[in-house]
């Protein structure tokens, strides 16, 4: 039995969040859930809450769920759509700024403990 959650728009960059979900991928969920809330990077803070909902959704699939045996099977951060800024520059020039968004994906299984 699988269970999901998905986090899309998430303001925070796909690279930084990726290296908080290469982390915790195919770790046990309780395990993930303690490494994810001593980590640093703000990324960790969307991932912890996403995982908490996925552990949730299981829990609603199935009543008599052992939430000790989920692990992560699948985690995914896929980019998202970019807000573009203008910012002005020297002698009327302009840069762009790039705001970047991504879309995270978390699924659970039920495996050995």
């Amino acid at each position: 039995m699988e269970s999901k959650a998905i986090l899309k728009y998430a303001r925070v960059t796909p690279r930084k969040a990726r290296r908080v979900v290469d982390l915790i991928r195919n770790k046990p969920a309780g395990d993930a859930m303690l490494s994810l809330r001593f980590m640093p990077y703000r990324a960790a803070r969307l991932i912890e809450k996403l995982l908490r909902s996925a552990i949730a959704n299981a829990e609603q699939k199935d009543a008599h769920l052992d939430v000790d045996k989920l692990k992560i099977s699948t985690a995914l951060v896929n980019e998202g759509p970019m807000m573009k800024r203008v910012e002005p520059r020297a002698m009327g020039k302009a840069n762009t700024i790039k705001k970047k968004s991504c879309h995270i994906t978390i699924v659970l299984a039920e495996g050995k403990k």
